[in-house]
């Protein structure tokens, strides 16, 4: 068995957990968010919180940090994703909401990813909400905020947690510092690129940034080789080429990890700075590419829809 110093360095092996933050000092928040939370801190109470954004903002973090460092709580971790039916909140959740902690506190439930939770569910929980809200409190995550019936968003106060740009710059810039990371002129120039690239998830950016950190030096890819690689789909979409199309950006799966909804994020980025003609033109691709990264949060298979996505951006016969 692994001892407890050999898990500890296999964690600080991986920066996402050595850089994982556990108080709120070191969490990226935007202003707004930091002066909300921070009255939390000082009134050492809570309301119901629904915490939003995109995987990899600090959601589950931060729901962690206030039971842990700032209420100091007896509290239930619930992954809804994983228990999504309504018999986890008729038991588990109902039985833990009814009874008094032990220090006579509030008690927290966490329902992480609570965007999975089933619409019965949804609605149960709604009920337990209101009946135990004397004694506890409830702090749910979720990706998506529209899967959230209103019912339970009206219970709640809803915080965005996308960070901003900049401080996740910042962070990326502290980490190759403090794991003394030499960064040329070059790739400096790149670092912030790559950073937008992978906005707001600044956890995969991190473990992206540990990828490509080797012999003490930072190695990110040519960004400018992301430009040519869209360059060339778009030229075959405007040529109306959706099968060879299809096929290149297959082939070059590796250049984006096989994340569909990233390269379409790329490629609206990409068309978004484009000199076309017609601004309403520019406008429909646009919609397009938006619609297909708005459906990528629920299709079964994500290359077809990026190749759907394509396909209404070629020019029609």
């Amino acid at each position: 068995k692994a001892s407890v110093v050999q898990v500890n360095n296999m964690f600080d092996n991986l920066w996402v957990e050595k850089y994982r933050p556990h108080k709120l000092d070191d969490l990226i928040l935007s202003d707004e968010n930091e002066l909300i939370v921070k009255k939390f801190v000082d009134i050492k109470e809570v309301p119901n919180l629904l915490f939003v954004g995109s995987p990899g903002v600090g959601k589950t973090t931060l729901a962690k940090i206030i039971v842990n460092d700032i209420l100091e709580c007896q509290y239930l971790y619930i992954n809804a994703s994983d228990e999504n039916g309504i018999d986890t909140i008729r038991s588990k959740v109902t039985q833990f909401a009814q009874t008094m902690s032990l220090d006579g506190n509030i008690k927290v439930i966490i329902l992480d990813e609570c965007d999975g939770l089933s619409q019965d569910a949804q609605r149960a929980l709604r009920n337990t909400m209101e009946e135990y809200a004397e004694i506890t409190r409830f702090v749910l995550t979720a990706n998506y905020g529209h899967k959230i019936i209103s019912a339970l968003q009206s219970r709640c106060q809803s915080l965005n947690l996308t960070p901003p740009l900049d401080v996740c710059v910042d962070r990326v810039n502290h980490i190759l510092k403090n794991e003394n990371i030499v960064v040329s002129d070059i790739q400096e120039k790149q670092l912030e690129q790559f950073v937008k690239n992978n906005y707001p998830d600044l956890r995969r950016t991190i473990n992206e940034l540990q990828k490509y950190c080797s012999n003490k030096k930072l190695h990110i890819a040519n960004t400018e080789k992301n430009v040519d690689f869209l360059s060339k789909i778009w030229m075959l979409i405007s040529k109306g080429h959706v099968l060879k199309v299809r096929k290149f950006i297959i082939e070059n799966e590796s250049k984006f990890d096989s994340d569909y909804p990233r390269l379409l994020k790329w490629l609206f980025d990409y068309v978004d700075g484009l000199k076309i003609r017609s601004d309403d033109q520019k406008k429909m691709y646009l919609v397009v590419i938006a619609e297909a990264l708005y459906r990528s949060a629920f299709v079964v298979d994500q290359e077809i829809n990026c190749y759907s996505c394509l396909i209404q951006l070629s020019p029609k016969p």
